[in-house]
């Protein structure tokens, strides 16, 4: 259950609220934690605790055009909530209305508490208690919340502080400069000429969208991505949804989507040049004769050492083939009053720049996690299964994959938890946490890519072993198979507290 304690008259004191589980982030794994725990435990109460004023995460915080998801949507959506839109990449509006429809669905809408910034959460080893601080906001007072058990649903990344280069003449330009993740929802790029610079994800979803109305797009990229067409309107989809019941329909969609993604990304992997030469002849496909497309798309690594771009039905080759967007491939020397120098002399005139530059790594939402007031570094600590954090009790953190659906991997630690949490609960344990023990253990980065992003911030997240469920691994079947055969008391060690904690 969860109850609030009034603080006394005059106190400066947080409102304390008391619960079994507080979840932060009310996106994606938030949601699936919260399903799972209650199926799980129906009667565990629990908080979750979110920094913006609505549902959605990711998907209420990036508002630029045609904004969409980079995986396939059947695959990224809940096992337990059907998806029943036709597209296979769906877009981000879409998206954050089947996050509130789930919610409000199952009920976990009214466990949600919003404008919640959490600054820090602190673990108390005589009571093994976690209190999770909330700083005051417009509509409440600060607040700490008081509990057994804390999952992370926070993301990868810092929502405030996208990364932009510092380029030379930034500050001379006379227009708008805008990066995807603080788009500015009155900002008006109809008729204008506009340089995007950037090639990922992000740039090849928000260039056709742009395209549509403004005078002129250039794509500007320093170095090629690897981009390949996915068609919207999939025949398997309709097909079992035709013959099979909602439920067992979704699951089966679900399923090939995912084994699709990961067959692509061993075929690719163990065949790097049949890859490299697949991609490419799907671009040539969708492109004018003559263009230079070693010029703009033949990258230099090889296939998923980077995330892959997917465009929907070649929205973007469209653009490109139109003349309504221009790809360039080369370096900035420096921005000036009306638009980019190159490092070759040619001048880009531009009304706007949008810097679609990347992401800054961020573990657990910036969030500081302290264990009796000494504080937890997340690169001083290995992950466990993925999700549990070395010597840390009573925490896990959701991570999803680099190459398939975020989901794949948020749902499995989503049910883990809820095992976890009824493991405690019925064995009358009150902490848990894994332990690697002296032997001593290389470590890498859990992100197995090569992209800008990971690169700038090697130490911003925990680290991965290079044995048993001390490696973070980038392979869905793999994992799942251990997922299945899991035991929750593997590799755990287990405990009760020395002081009954007043609300257990």
């Amino acid at each position: 259950m969860t109850h609030a304690a009034e603080p006394s008259a005059g106190a400066a004191e947080p409102i304390t609220v008391d619960t079994d589980v507080v979840i932060i982030g009310a996106g994606l794994s938030g949601i699936d934690i919260a399903y799972r725990l209650r199926e799980r435990n129906p009667d565990v109460g629990y908080v979750i605790l979110e920094r913006r004023p609505r549902i959605g995460g990711t998907w209420d915080l990036f508002r630029y055009p045609g904004v969409r998801s980079d995986s396939d949507i059947f695959s990224l959506s809940y096992p337990f909530e059907p998806w029943q839109r036709p597209e296979a990449l769906a877009g981000g509006e879409h998206i954050r209305d089947y996050l509130v429809h789930t919610a409000h669905t199952y009920g976990i809408d009214t466990h949600m508490r919003f404008d919640r910034r959490v600054e820090g959460a602190d673990w108390d080893s005589s009571t093994d208690t976690w209190a999770v601080s909330v700083e005051p906001g417009e509509t409440h007072p600060a607040e700490r919340y008081r509990c057994r058990f804390v999952a992370l649903a926070t993301g990868y990344y810092d929502y405030d502080h996208p990364y932009t280069p510092p380029f030379p003449g930034l500050d001379d330009f006379t227009g708008p400069v805008v990066h995807p993740q603080l788009w500015p929802e009155d900002l008006d790029h109809s008729g204008k000429r506009i340089v995007v610079i950037g090639s990922g994800a992000t740039a090849v979803s928000l260039i056709p969208a742009l395209a549509r109305t403004a005078a002129h797009v250039t794509m500007l990229q320093r170095s090629p991505s690897y981009i390949y067409s996915s068609p919207q309107r999939q025949i398997f989809a309709p097909l079992v949804r035709k013959v099979l019941p909602r439920n067992l329909a979704h699951r089966v969609i679900r399923s090939r989507y995912a084994l699709q993604t990961a067959a692509l990304v061993h075929a690719t992997h163990r065949f790097p040049t049949l890859g490299r030469n697949l991609i490419r002849s799907g671009v040539v496909k969708n492109l004018p004769a003559g263009y230079p497309v070693d010029v703009h798309f033949n990258p230099t690594y090889d296939p998923w050492d980077q995330r892959m771009c997917m465009v929907p039905d070649a929205d973007l080759f469209r653009a490109i083939a139109s003349g309504s967007v221009e790809m360039v491939t080369a370096h900035i020397d420096r921005l000036d009053a009306t638009g980019v120098i190159l490092t070759s002399g040619r001048h880009l005139d531009a009304d706007i720049v949008v810097t679609a530059t990347g992401l800054q790594l961020q573990a657990f939402g910036g969030i500081t996690l302290r264990i009796d007031g000494t504080e937890v570094k997340p690169h001083d600590r290995f992950l466990f299964k993925s999700r549990f954090l070395e010597d840390v009790p009573n925490l896990a953190w959701s991570l999803g994959y680099t190459n398939a659906s975020w989901t794949l991997r948020a749902d499995m630690t989503a049910q883990s938890i809820a095992e976890l949490v009824a493991y405690l609960r019925e064995h009358g344990y009150t902490h848990a946490y894994p332990h690697l023990g002296k032997r001593p253990m290389p470590s890498k980065s859990i992100w197995d890519l090569q992209a800008g992003y990971v690169l700038r911030s090697p130490e911003a997240y925990p680290k991965s072993g290079t044995r048993g469920a001390w490696e973070v691994r980038h392979n869905y079947y793999r994992d799942l198979l251990d997922h299945r055969l899991d035991k929750v008391d593997d590799g755990l060690v287990f405990g009760r507290a020395p002081i009954a904690a007043d609300h257990a």
